[in-house]
């Protein structure tokens, strides 16, 4: 920087250099002066807002800081309080769980007999619609191939008509153009020999009339009278021709107006076979359809049947392995298990349980008899269990459950219906084959 004294001589150099210029520099500089102290005036003013500004931010930070801290105390006391009430939920869910599932089990028994019951009522209904069925698809098809011939046998003699009209339209066509090309040419030929005789007469004409009569002219003469005298009926056969012309031109448009007809009824004919024909199909298609609805409404009741089966099977041995596992407990003397061999089908297998002979003998609940005991002490099944398959019977204290009673004797149901109607063994595919065909 330059020091006061450098500055003091520059600017007695200068303004000895611009004495002239002095006046103008000084009002400059008084503006200058003035303009800079006007700037700084607005910059402390801005400087001012600013620091209020920045109050202003630091109070909005401090509050927002206390509003932060608020929001997470309000939100652990709310996070408190839901874990309290889902606590509270999870436990009043698990009550209705358990009565839901009591409540499931009841149904299940109620749903399982109503099943059962509705299947074979809807059975004995599918063989009934299925005979219906059949009976009116043998009746349609009867009647439809009965029109079928009919129609079949009238479009065949329509179609012989129109080859027959077609072939007398050919033949009659020939003919025209035969006798018209007879008559253009006769017409032809006597035009031209009509010509002949007009030069002739014309040029006899031209002759002088003085000369004598020759027996050459006179024999012209008379030529030219039997000339004249034939011409008028060379005129009445072209106006005979003509007329013959034009009734024929009428019996062509005649013929021409009646293949015509035939065509437009032939087409007509062919229109209402075709639509005959698309409402067959409709029909075939809709009783298709219902036919396709009935095997599938048998479909999902046979399937639904089975779920339940399964389940009502399912549930039966959680009873038996709970009993058993309460036999087990209560006494040390196991359980031995035995299959009933006289069971075929899978659904209703029976599980015989048996204990050492230290067990009193047990009798059959239908026909009361005592059940046999081997060399193992092993309980058997009496003769008419062997013969039927329908019953279980089961030792110690589990023979008392009325829910595997109950499911014992729905199978045996089931068993029995299923032996009755053998058709009804079949599976579901083999059913909707035999419905198909």
């Amino acid at each position: 920087m330059l020091t006061d004294s450098e500055l003091e001589s520059d600017t007695s150099s200068v303004h000895e250099a611009n004495l002239a210029s002095i006046p103008t520099s000084k009002e400059q500089l008084e503006k200058r002066i003035e303009s800079l102290i006007q700037e700084n005036r607005v910059l402390k003013i801005e400087i001012e807002t600013f620091k209020i500004r920045v109050k202003q931010l630091q109070e909005e930070n401090k509050d927002l800081r206390k509003a932060s801290v608020n929001i997470q105390a309000r939100a652990e006391q709310e996070e408190e309080y839901i874990s309290n009430k889902l606590l509270k939920k999870i436990q009043s869910l698990k009550k209705e769980k358990e009565l839901l599932a009591n409540n499931y089990e009841r149904e299940e028994e109620y749903l399982t007999n109503d099943l059962s019951r509705k299947l074979s009522q809807l059975r004995s209904e599918k063989v009934q619609l299925e005979q219906t069925l059949e009976q009116e698809q043998e009746h349609m098809v009867n009647k439809l191939m009965k029109k079928i011939e009919k129609l079949e046998a009238e479009t065949s003699a329509k179609q012989s008509n129109l080859e027959q009209l077609r072939r007398e339209k050919i033949e009659l066509e020939n003919t025209l153009e035969q006798e018209q090309e007879s008559l253009v040419n006769r017409l032809w030929k006597r035009m031209e020999r009509l010509e002949a005789e007009k030069r002739m007469l014309q040029e006899k004409l031209e002759q002088p009339v003085s000369a004598p009569l020759s027996p050459r002219n006179s024999g012209s003469a008379s030529s030219l009278n039997h000339a004249l005298i034939g011409l008028p009926s060379n005129c009445d056969q072209a106006a005979n021709l003509t007329e013959h012309i034009i009734n024929l031109r009428r019996e062509v448009t005649r013929l021409k107006t009646n293949l015509e007809k035939a065509e437009r009824d032939n087409k007509e004919n062919m229109a209402k076979l075709v639509r005959e024909e698309k409402l067959i199909k409709d029909e075939n298609i809709r009783l298709q359809r219902r036919l396709q609805m009935e095997v599938d409404r048998r479909e999902a009741l046979c399937r639904h049947l089975s779920e339940s089966e399964s389940s009502l099977e399912m549930d039966d041995e959680r009873h038996f392995n709970e009993s058993t596992r309460q036999r087990t407990i209560s006494s040390p003397i196991p359980a031995y298990v035995v299959h009933n061999p006289a069971h075929t089908n899978p659904a209703v297998q029976t599980q015989v349980f048996t204990q050492p002979a230290a067990c009193t003998a047990e009798r059959c609940p239908a026909c009361n008899q005592l059940m046999k005991q081997s060399s193992h002490s092993v309980l058997q099944s009496p003769p008419h269990a062997n013969q039927t398959g329908q019953r279980q019977s089961i030792s110690g204290p589990a023979s008392a459950n009325p829910l595997t009673a109950s499911s014992s004797l729905s199978s045996s149901s089931s068993s029995i219906n299923s032996s009755r109607v053998p058709n009804q063994q079949m599976p579901p595919h083999q059913l909707y084959q035999e419905a198909k065909k």
